[in-house]
């Protein structure tokens, strides 16, 4: 009488890199934007802005970064949908896999487009316009090709799953991959069979999740809550008489 199967170890499943790729990476990465975060609001509060360059140059600001800006929020409201939300809840709500797919694919292609647009008509901008290339710091350039190769290679991956090729449902095992994370019970097998563009998307972006705090990113996290408590601004205006003569010295001759 044969033994009964014991089942394999995680390490025996995934293999080593695996376990290095989508069970420790993920934890390093949520740790390091954590703590970063912590310490960059403790160590640089100053520091916590976006760096504005409006100053420097409007017209091109005002096409990219509405258009950036609209677009990365869709994707990211999508992302949440997609890696959040099990697919057995949006069958209990009456939304058909075709409909949900259908729907994922275009608003993601849409909002895709709209988000690469933008971003490369901000790094057209910034790496043109004379003052706002002056005031881009290493950081911001390593910031700018990171957040570039993550944007790219997920609409990369849409395109070439769902569009060109034959489809491909990422709920069945990137979210579930996702959500076991939190769990803390990460399964690094569901990611074994995923396409390659799909793991280079997620490693990617838990690299820039990693490097988050420590750029002028940290300004997404941050709402003008205290200007809804602030007190009133008074202005006055200018008289129409002030300057309009030269002020007198501090004396002046009586005689001749």
């Amino acid at each position: 009488m044969t033994a009964p199967v014991q089942p394999l170890t995680l390490a025996t499943e995934a293999g080593t890199g695996g376990i290095l790729l989508w069970v420790v990476l993920p934890y390093v990465s949520i740790a390091i934007f954590v703590l970063g975060h912590v310490w960059r609001y403790r160590y640089d509060k100053f520091g916590w802005t976006t760096r504005s360059s409006q100053l420097y140059e409007r017209r091109l600001l005002r096409i990219g970064s509405p258009l950036f800006h609209f677009g990365i929020l869709v994707v990211l409201l999508g992302h949440i949908g997609g890696l959040v939300i099990p697919k057995t809840w949006t069958e209990t709500a009456g939304i058909s896999e075709h409909t949900y797919h259908m729907g994922a694919v275009v608003l993601g292609t849409v909002a895709g487009v709209a988000t690469v647009g933008g971003l490369a008509i901000l790094i057209y901008r910034r790496r043109t316009v004379g003052p706002v290339f002056s005031a881009t710091t290493r950081n911001d350039k390593a910031m700018y090709v990171s957040l570039a190769l993550t944007i790219v290679l997920g609409l990369s991956a849409t395109v070439a799953a769902n569009v060109v090729g034959g489809g491909y449902d990422y709920r069945e095992t990137i979210s579930p991959w996702f959500r076991s994370i939190f769990y803390f019970q990460p399964d690094p097998d569901l990611m074994s069979g995923a396409p390659v563009l799909f793991k280079l998307h997620a490693i990617s972006a838990l690299l820039l999740f990693a490097a988050w705090p420590f750029t002028r990113l940290v300004h997404m996290l941050t709402a003008p809550v205290g200007y809804l408590t602030r007190p009133y601004i008074v202005y006055r205006s200018r008289d129409v008489q002030l300057g309009a003569r030269a002020p007198h010295r501090g004396w002046e001759r009586t005689g001749s």
